[in-house]
């Protein structure tokens, strides 16, 4: 759903510190090859071309896309990059933009009598499958907690209940979350149990016929207006056409007041909510029925990721990839001043750029790595991390190969930090690589300042790591050198209302990127040292994907 996805990518942009001021001190990397290897003035030109005005915005199946494509590939090809799917730097992302359109009301079938919800007001539904006729009829409601089956944190909402068929309704976040009950799962950091796409995920592997989760603010992190907001709108996914697939018909939210009504329609009370928190908590059938319907169209197209290698010397098979996203919003609404090219140059152009700066320092290393390295810059991040789950689900090269993911949006284009933040704490022993290298000259690693709102899970990386794949995923520091934290955290605050998605994020000549050069070289330090050594990075206890691996 693109408004959940759009939302939640601001949400981890949120905290990001962008413009920082320049300085002289930092911490420094020792590991670039060469001081040419990671350059400001081609970083700059790099972000000035994909953020200029001619590629309008950068978004799929424009011009843009067009432009934007032919100049990563030519980029590759001048960095010496060999192509990354067989003879091509290009792998095709097929996509699907489903319209649904809910009817305006829902039918509440109870023992007490019946009663309507309002579209929109009361509830907000979609569908990912592209079947023109989407339906409910008279169909039976069970509230399963918080809808999760957790095994590692012996917990299993499902247990003793047959969902097919059924509406199940659920809560967002993790077990716990609402009474404030820390000693489950990780207390306040949210896993990817508590995310919304995980909840829809579980029910339709269950058998739901459809999934309602219950909208609290806190626990969700955004007001119900969020949901709102993408009402009866089109929807991009993958194409998934011929694919054993698993979705729910009928997906979506209700209010928290909307919920406690059915409870009490069904002769409980809003302490369900309060009883899903405790283990051993047992699904519920609501002896309640729903009906809705909803109209659905669907067109198909193609966008695409762009992949260039460097082949490892001893093991060619083994792989680590680095990814940056190519597209952002392309032309919009005007602002004050009349721009309408939302030209994304910090988001993420920077990024892009970023992954060149790697490129060429990787590819001018006087020892080959001994694992190949990708950079793939993909597509579709804008619409929901299309081109990343794309790939992780059709990889060129095998996942079970894959060594790691190391992913880059918005880099700091003026100066240098002490920290670097390290966004999903305790997953993985990539964490532990970046702090030895942060350290080595004086610098710390610091953590996203909001876990419970699960940030790891709400860009690229996080394909990979649903893969199995240990991902690393940063964000630039806040504590500017001679400034401190709070200076950083203003500086953020300004780029977030003012240029943040807005067609005022373009390219400034000014920027020095030296911030941007610095945290690339801890990026570089950290993917070589993957690169040479004879073991895998792995997933620490308590990840949510160490199994996942494992059975690899």
């Amino acid at each position: 759903m693109r408004y959940m996805n759009q939302y939640f990518i601001n949400c981890i942009k949120l905290l990001i510190p962008i413009i920082l001021i320049s300085c002289n001190q930092s911490h420094q990397s020792t590991t670039a090859p060469t001081d040419e290897a990671f350059n400001a003035d081609s970083m700059k030109q790099d972000i000035a071309i994909l953020a200029s005005d001619s590629f309008m915005g950068r978004k799929p199946f424009t011009e843009g896309e067009t432009k934007t494509l032919a100049y990563l590939q030519k980029r590759f090809k001048e960095i010496g990059l060999q192509p990354g799917n067989g003879d091509s730097y290009l792998q095709a992302v097929p996509v699907a933009k489903i319209q649904a359109t809910a009817a305006p009301q829902m039918e509440v079938k109870t023992s007490k009598g019946n009663f309507s919800l309002k579209a929109f007001d009361d509830y907000v539904i979609w569908t990912n499958k592209s079947d023109s006729n989407i339906s409910l009829q008279n169909t039976p409601v069970v509230f399963a907690g918080y809808g999760v089956d957790a095994p590692e944190y012996q917990w299993n909402d499902y247990a003793g209940i047959d969902v097919k068929g059924k509406v199940v309704i659920v809560m967002v976040n993790d077990p716990g979350f609402w009474v404030g009950d820390s000693t489950l799962f990780k207390g306040n950091t949210m896993t990817y149990y508590g995310r919304w796409t995980y909840k829809f995920e579980e029910a339709a592997r269950q058998g739901a016929k459809g999934c309602l989760i219950v909208h609290n603010t806190k626990a969700a992190s955004y007001p119900f207006l969020v949901v709102q907001n993408s009402f009866n709108t089109a929807r991009i996914q993958l194409d998934n056409r011929g694919k054993a697939e698993k979705n729910c018909d009928v997906a979506g939210w209700i209010t928290e007041p909307v919920a406690n009504k059915l409870f009490e329609a069904a002769g409980y009370d809003s302490t369900l909510l309060v009883k899903a928190n405790t283990r051993g908590f047992k699904a519920l059938p609501l002896n309640i029925t729903l009906s809705t319907t909803m109209k659905v169209s669907t067109t198909y197209n193609k966008s695409y990721n762009v992949l260039g290698k460097i082949t490892g010397s001893k093991y060619p098979n083994e792989v680590i990839i680095y990814t940056a996203h190519w597209d952002h919003l392309g032309i919009g609404h005007p602002d004050a001043k009349g721009d309408s090219i939302y030209n994304g140059a910090l988001d993420n152009a920077s990024g892009v750029a970023g992954l060149l700066q790697l490129a060429t320092a990787f590819k001018k290393m006087k020892t080959a790595p001994e694992r190949t390295i990708l950079f793939m810059s993909v597509t579709a991040e804008e619409q929901g991390l299309l081109g990343s789950q794309y790939y992780a689900e059709n990889p060129v090269y095998p996942i079970d190969s894959t060594v790691a993911d190391i992913n880059m949006d918005i880099m700091n284009p003026n100066g240098k930090t002490k920290d670097i933040v390290v966004v999903g704490r305790g997953q993985s022993d990539l964490e532990d690589y970046l702090k030895e290298e942060v350290e080595k000259n004086g610098g710390y690693i610091s953590f996203d300042a909001h876990p419970e709102s699960g940030m790891y899970y709400r860009s690229d990386h996080f394909n990979f790591a649903k893969a199995g794949v240990p991902s690393l995923y940063i964000n630039s520091g806040i504590d500017i050198i001679g400034k401190g934290k709070d200076a950083g955290l203003q500086l953020s605050n300004e780029y977030l209302q003012h240029d943040y998605h807005h067609p005022s994020d373009n390219y400034n000549p000014l920027w020095t990127m030296a911030g941007a050069l610095n945290d690339l070289q801890l990026l570089f330090a950290v993917g070589k040292r993957i690169a040479f050594e004879n073991k895998w990075p792995q997933w620490k206890d308590g990840s949510e994907f160490k199994a996942k691996r494992e059975k690899k």
